[in-house]
């Protein structure tokens, strides 16, 4: 679904942010991206996303290669990845109903499927009793779940996720990573960069680790081994 092949990033002012980075991501994968601050992982979602583009090495996305994508289907390519960000990104003065609704109405939808598929997002991330709220009203899991459902109301093959439970407790941070297994047991594929290491273990599935721009390891974490119950005081 996702090839990365010997991609590095270079910038002018800062120097190299990714070094000959290889890996691949199944469809219908979910796995986890983490690392110190500073590793690349944002970097690496933006290029994925083509928000920025690779110094070297080629990126396939569906079988497609970006390096060879005209600039006039960068938003159709786009609309094929749900994005998730830590601080939100929602307009303060539009409703829920209206921020989660953005990328169908930019991509000229009609009306009617708009409310069909916007409903559903917010039903799928518990919010559609909020559909008329504004986003200074929500608390900030609400917020992140209102981000959510923006990236999957257009019915992505793809989510990539940077650091969504940055700002959230431990608690609202399980509640957010467990709607992101729904979606990958309905087939979508998750990339989510976070240092949450407690929270990726516990999940169990693939991590790539970047280290100064380079991938220093890619395995499937081993749960916490559960603790044995106390003897019995006699």
């Amino acid at each position: 679904m996702i090839e990365l092949a010997h991609v590095s990033k270079r910038y002018p002012e800062r120097g190299d942010a990714l070094r000959d980075l290889s890996f691949r991501l199944e469809a219908g994968e979910m796995a986890f991206l983490t690392g110190h601050s500073g590793a690349g992982k944002s970097t690496l979602l933006k290029l994925i996303g083509l928000l920025e583009r690779p110094s070297h090495g080629s990126i396939r996305v569906g079988g497609e290669d970006l390096a060879r994508l005209p600039r006039r289907r960068i938003p159709a390519h786009r609309r094929r990845i749900g994005m998730v960000f830590q601080d939100h990104r929602l307009l303060a003065g539009r409703s829920v109903f209206d921020n989660v609704a953005l990328p169908l109405v930019t991509a000229g939808m009609p009306r009617d499927e708009i409310g069909r598929r916007v409903r559903a997002a917010l039903d799928q991330v518990g919010l559609l009793k909020l559909e008329r709220a504004l986003p200074l009203t929500l608390s900030s899991g609400e917020q992140q779940r209102v981000g959510i459902a923006r990236a999957v109301v257009g019915r992505p093959e793809v989510i990539l996720a940077d650091e969504p439970t940055g700002n959230l407790d431990p608690d609202l941070s399980r509640e957010i990573f467990r709607l992101f297994e729904r979606f990958h047991q309905l087939g979508v594929s998750l990339l989510i960069a976070t240092h949450d290491l407690a929270l990726i273990r516990a999940m169990g599935h693939r991590t790539l680790v970047l280290k100064q721009g380079r991938l220093v390891a890619d395995a499937i974490p081993r749960p916490p081994a559960p603790q044995a119950a106390p003897e019995p005081v006699s």
